[in-house]
């Protein structure tokens, strides 16, 4: 990380501060072993994990309100994982994924940042056919469906991993796809609701995208 330009900010959620270390912007690139390379991460889709998206800020905004309770969460392409940071320092039970290699360095640089205890993870691709997750009660994440092939993987990735009661929530920023994820949902036995967040007020541009929510009951 030393090689990267790297940025601080304090994201607020009424009064619990969230400290963030992140790239500088979208051009910063460091793989000097070629792992990401050896994954199939391109140098210009490299730095994708390592800034705060609009997305990520509704879907955190969106969570700071949750009624949590016991359930057992997962973020999945959590990327600098504002909404797993800001979960962990609410004391939920949080478990954090994403496919690039240099997530959990900043996961854990930005966990010990804010003075909270580890948050559980784990280094996993969607089509990745082995992991040690388990099943959770609710399962979120924002700004997934790059490609079509997201879609089925995604689903399926989740349906692998949810218990038989759970909920889901996605953020999506308008990236034309949210209906074939919905369908696909809904074939695994989930009701599905597409909502405009309230108010995005804590960004500096008008969010376009929906929060999209998955039920199954049992």
């Amino acid at each position: 990380m030393t090689k990267l330009r790297l940025s601080y900010q304090t994201v607020e959620f009424g009064k619990t501060d969230i400290h963030l270390c992140t790239l500088r912007n979208r051009q910063e690139f460091h793989d000097p072993t070629g792992i990401a390379e050896k994954l199939g991460i391109s140098s210009a889709s490299w730095p994708i994990f390592g800034v705060v998206w609009p997305s990520s800020f509704v879907l955190a905004h969106y969570m700071a309100d949750y009624d949590t309770g016991t359930k057992r969460i997962l973020e999945v392409g959590c990327g600098i994982g504002l909404s797993s940071l800001l979960l962990n320092k609410q004391l939920a039970n949080i478990t954090a994924t994403d496919y690039h290699p240099e997530v959990e360095t900043f996961l854990n640089r930005n966990t010990k940042l804010n003075g909270d205890k580890s948050i559980n993870y784990e280094r996993v691709g969607w089509a990745d056919e082995h992991d040690t997750l388990g099943l959770f009660d609710v399962i979120i994440g924002s700004d997934l469906l790059y490609e079509n092939e997201h879609i089925d993987q995604l689903a399926n990735f989740i349906n692998d991993h949810s218990k038989p009661s759970s909920e889901v929530i996605i953020v999506d920023p308008g990236r034309g796809r949210k209906s074939k994820l919905s369908a696909k949902m809904v074939e695994f036995g989930y009701t599905s609701s597409h909502a405009k967040p309230v108010h995005t007020d804590y960004i500096d541009e008008v969010f376009k995208g929906y929060i999209l929510t998955f039920k199954r009951a049992q």
